[in-house]
């Protein structure tokens, strides 16, 4: 609540000292109501990333899994990729591969 007070005080001041004819660049984005400029790519907002118990829910909920046999979590390229391995109905053994969180 305090947040959320001081950030609208704040951007209230910012809009009373800015100068009426402002304008904004077009690839310029908003963040908190407040324009940003050149933020480095690493600050723009990214997905979540995906956990190994959420990686098995998302192999269990494909309509021909029957049991999940084993989920494995390996480390490649910086991010984590999550090796779930599952018997199908008919009784094939697979491998699913989720991408995960970076590290």
């Amino acid at each position: 609540m305090f947040r959320n007070v001081f950030i609208s005080i704040l951007g209230a001041s910012l809009l009373v000292a800015a100068p009426a004819k402002a304008t904004f660049d077009v690839d310029s984005i908003v963040r908190d109501g407040l324009p940003v400029f050149e933020m480095p790519a690493e600050a723009y907002p990214t997905q979540s990333c995906t956990s190994r118990s959420q990686a098995v829910d998302q192999v269990r909920r494909r309509g021909d899994v029957q049991r999940v046999i084993s989920a494995e979590t390996k480390v490649s390229g910086g991010r984590e990729v999550h090796h779930i391995r599952y018997q199908t109905k008919d009784g094939k053994i697979k491998t699913q591969r989720v991408q995960g969180c970076r590290v």
